[in-house]
């Protein structure tokens, strides 16, 4: 489930799956602007481009690219910046195919441990990499980095692999241990029991984010750039858990 600025699809053509995750950032409210507008319609655009074929699994940056350029020719005025990650599971090849812009992100768990990971991206403290559409006369002022700029990352998944796709909301307020300690509380890969997990890993999430006193992961990022913070950081918060599993039509 996604909400506020958060965005968040999940899609399937043939033999891939993708999820997309992502951020509208909060600073456009200053200027009139909804952050929800951009990342809302970036996610509905990626997700329409997966379920018409057009795109590769290996090339998850393409799905970026393409539903970035689409929202620059589109017609319908639209301003705002997201972060965006995007990760297609290949069934055929068992390879999961990653593109993260910015700090929203993945991690792959096997036997309760983080096998593999997404890189957070920033250009300084608490400013993400991230796509933007500005209005003209402030072109060249508003950060705007490329879909090229994601790190990608090709991963052999196996079955019974856990991967969790979330924004920074999750990640700037849970650490790792945290999160494992919740996911090992996943008995089967049935529906219901992933989103109980998913929807306790959020809610936890959620209620440190208002802890004051909480030495939070985004607080301990301050302090280690000179600043002195304590506490979570509020924020929307989007959680996506999946498994890998044998196939079935």
């Amino acid at each position: 489930m996604c909400y506020g600025d958060d965005a968040c699809f999940v899609a399937r053509h043939r033999t891939a799956d993708v999820l997309g995750v992502a951020d509208g950032v909060g600073g456009w409210r200053d200027y009139g602007v909804d952050p929800s507008q951009f990342s809302g319609t970036l996610m509905r655009t990626c997700e329409r481009l997966v379920k018409e074929g057009r795109f590769v699994p290996s090339n998850p940056v393409g799905i970026l690219t393409a539903g970035y350029c689409e929202l620059l020719q589109n017609k319908v005025p639209l301003l705002g910046s997201s972060t965006a990650c995007i990760v297609v599971l290949d069934r055929t090849s068992h390879r999961l195919h990653t593109a993260n812009l910015g700090d929203s992100g993945f991690l792959v768990v096997r036997g309760g441990e983080v096998v593999h990971r997404s890189d957070e991206q920033q250009h300084y403290f608490n400013t993400p990499f991230q796509l933007s559409i500005a209005p003209p006369e402030a072109e060249g002022v508003v950060l705007s980095d490329s879909p090229d700029a994601a790190d990608s990352t090709s991963f052999d998944v196996q079955l019974g692999d856990i991967i969790l796709t979330a924004t920074d909301g999750l990640f700037d307020n849970m650490p790792d241990y945290m999160i494992l300690q919740e996911l090992k509380k996943l008995k089967n890969s049935n529906y219901e029991s992933i989103q109980q997990t998913a929807r306790s890993i959020a809610e936890q999430a959620h209620e440190l984010a208002y802890d004051p006193t909480y030495m939070s992961p985004f607080a301990q990022f301050a302090c280690d750039n000179g600043l002195n913070v304590r506490g979570g950081k509020p924020d929307d918060i989007t959680v996506l858990l999946s498994i890998v599993a044998e196939y079935t039509d």
